[in-house]
């Protein structure tokens, strides 16, 4: 019998998880791909990424808004609905909701972007007191009509300096987009974004939202000296390539063959008909959501043998951004396998592989769980109806 334990895991599962929704999509495609992440036969490379150093976002003002040349954003408050905020500002709640693919009694995140439809009156300086010439031009054009209005032309008022921090990146997210695809896009880190855009812990996006792309670090200062130049014929100087700055762990291959998986359960009466078997015997401490957990995660005593939980071939071995291993097997009828956060991995890329086969085992310390992943060509679905 499966037997289920909730228990609370590790922080960075969401950027597990994230690792391993992105391998597996690459492991179901046919070609030749760069399943390490790396830039090695031309993909996408994710080393300047893990790089990026990102600034903190600028300090809004009273009233939560952040002024750029361009264009306004509001910071929203805890508790806030896009109703709150539209009256914080000057907006008509429904034209600031519709504006941000929202409806005005929606709760927001503590944090979260919303971008103005039009500009409001901007602070004259750091004591953060308002443009009263503004507010004052917003009144005469919204008074009624009937209403008659004596304007004195006031003396030309001097621009307040732009502001010193650059514009971000606006950018409105489209269907099927995710924090994880945005940042790959802009080549931030997915924690930044999310702290600019006030995300929750999920990093859930909506479509129709603005989101500002943090900027990174300040550029380089000029050199004194200028830089060498090669005579014709001697050859240029070759930059070092970004994936050389980190070498690849080297990979530690058992030649010993694979023992089977020792259990301490006894034997069945007869053997199971289930399509796949569970990967570890333990027991189940996360469910299948999907969203949220595109698998189930596994838990059981370190060291135990993590197995194949049915036949097929190894497409891909690589590790998320926090050195965790992710094995990842394909099978028929256009299925994949997904085993992450293990240790010792016992087999290599290519390699065919047999239900029960030993892949790796559990790590040591409170980690000591699998997270299993059964997906059907791009999509996850639910393990548990393979594994009855």
């Amino acid at each position: 019998m499966i037997s289920f334990k909730p228990i609370s895991l590790p922080c960075y599962m969401p950027r597990l998880m994230a690792g391993v929704a992105a391998l597996a999509l690459l492991a179901a495609c046919d070609e030749q791909l760069d399943f390490d992440l790396r830039g090695n036969i031309g993909a996408f490379s994710t080393a300047g990424a893990a790089r990026s150093i990102t600034t903190e976002r600028p300090k809004p003002d009273a009233r939560g808004v952040i002024s750029y040349p361009n264009y306004q954003v509001a910071i929203a408050r805890r508790g806030d609905t896009a109703a709150d905020v539209a009256a914080r500002v000057g907006l008509p709640a429904s034209e600031l909701a519709r504006y941000n693919g929202v409806v005005p009694d929606d709760k927001l995140n503590e944090g979260e972007v919303m971008a103005l439809p039009r500009r409001v009156a901007e602070p004259t300086g750091k004591s953060g007191s308002l443009d009263i010439e503004a507010l004052a031009g917003a009144a005469i054009d919204n008074a009624p009509s009937t209403t008659p209005v004596q304007t004195t032309e006031l003396a030309p008022k001097q621009k307040p300096k732009p502001p010193a921090n650059p514009e971000p990146v606006r950018h409105k997210v489209k269907r099927g987009e995710t924090a994880y695809t945005i940042s790959r896009l802009y080549k931030v880190p997915v924690k930044s974004l999310a702290e600019w855009n006030g995300m929750g812990s999920d990093f859930a996006i909506r479509e129709g939202q603005y989101l500002l792309i943090p900027i990174t670090g300040a550029a380089a200062p000029r050199s004194a000296t200028p830089a060498p130049v090669s005579q014709p014929g001697s050859g240029s100087p070759t930059p070092t390539p970004p994936s050389a700055t980190m070498a690849l762990p080297d990979e530690k291959i058992d030649p010993t063959p694979p023992e089977p998986p020792k259990v301490s359960v006894g034997q069945p009466s007869q053997a199971s008909s289930a399509k796949m078997a569970l990967p570890v015997q333990g027991k189940i401490v996360r469910v299948y959501k999907k969203g949220r957990n595109e698998g189930i995660d596994i838990a059981a005593a370190p060291g135990m043998p993590v197995t194949a939980a049915t036949s097929g071939s190894v497409a891909a071995i690589t590790q998320d951004a926090d050195g965790v291993p992710i094995i990842v097997l394909r099978h028929a009828d256009n299925l994949l396998t997904v085993y992450a956060n293990v240790d010792k991995i016992t087999v290599k890329k290519g390699a065919k592989v047999k239900r029960g086969q030993k892949l790796a085992q559990l790590r040591s310390g409170d980690n000591a769980y699998v997270h299993f992943e059964v997906r059907n060509g791009f999509d996850s679905v639910d393990p548990m109806p393979y594994l009855k």
